[in-house]
């Protein structure tokens, strides 16, 4: 073998890794850059305009804020982090068991389902009150509104997913004479995967909302709150450089939410379904 066909040989395979890195350099590095222009767009606009920091402040004075009131803001995030991944828990696990009764059950649908369009569609604002009145303590209240919010995407998807099930392979199963748990447990979980991954990633976004919206509703104060009274707060106080750096906090946390239920479904669907597959042509 040649000098020149031993050169190839050890160039070829990181072709792919040398694009795989520049299509995730471009992923990451574009959003970095309209971040950058829209952060120098906002600083231009402020230092052009004169606009006093209890208005609008500069983002440097956003970031200064932001580290020299973490002592105050953190414990907030950790209350808002908790109500929204206890939410979530419980509604994964809430919405995951009644769709397999309700799908596993005709009956139970019909019972159900018309109740569960009603909570649904009810806003959250409005029942936040009579949960107050009946919830033992507060940070109990703010739960079990976060959880009605975050229940009804898992439900749903999840029933979707229990009952798109290949028709073909239904009859297949019963052919062989397979039992409802054999068949629930074989292919109609499997195959509602996807629809259930669905519903995670949008009851992880639905669930700090709700989060914030609940504490807003409660209109729970002092210390052991969570960031939406930080908020207020803030806003209360015309210290519009806290508001801001909140609502960074509430974003960033946001992000991470999504990036971690996307990061979840990615690795469970990556091998076998088409949404995570890539194209060979």
């Amino acid at each position: 073998m040649s000098a020149v066909d031993t050169a190839v040989e050890t160039t070829t395979p990181s072709e792919p890794a040398l694009a795989h890195l520049r299509h995730l350099a471009l992923k990451v590095g574009i959003p970095l850059v309209i971040l950058a222009i829209m952060i120098g767009v906002w600083d231009w606009i402020v230092v052009a305009n004169d606009i006093k920091p209890y208005i609008l402040p500069r983002p440097w004075l956003v970031y200064q804020t932001l580290l020299k009131d973490w002592p105050t803001l953190y414990p907030a995030l950790l209350v808002t982090v908790k109500i929204t991944f206890s939410a979530l828990g419980l509604a994964l696990v809430g919405g995951v068991v009644l769709s397999i009764v309700m799908a596993q059950s005709r009956w139970v649908e019909l019972a159900l389902a018309p109740y569960m369009v009603v909570l649904q569609v009810t806003p959250i604002v409005a029942i936040a009150p009579l949960i107050l009145i009946y919830a033992p303590d507060t940070q109990t209240a703010l739960l079990i509104c976060a959880f009605i919010v975050t229940f009804f995407p898992v439900l749903s998807n999840t029933t979707q997913g229990l009952k798109s099930v290949d028709h073909n392979l239904l009859n297949l199963f019963e052919l062989y004479g397979a039992g409802p748990l054999q068949t629930l447990f074989l292919l109609k979980l499997p195959s509602s995967l996807p629809y259930f991954m669905t519903g995670l990633r949008i009851g992880g976004g639905l669930a700090l909302i709700a989060a914030v919206v609940a504490e807003f509703a409660a209109g729970s104060a002092g210390a052991g709150s969570g960031l939406a009274f930080r908020l207020l707060e803030s806003q209360y106080r015309l210290n519009i450089p806290r508001l801001f750096a909140a609502l960074i906090l509430l974003s960033g946390t946001g992000v991470a939410i999504f990036g971690l239920t996307s990061l979840v479904s990615y690795l469970t669907l990556r091998r076998w379904h088409e949404s995570a597959l890539k194209r060979e042509n």
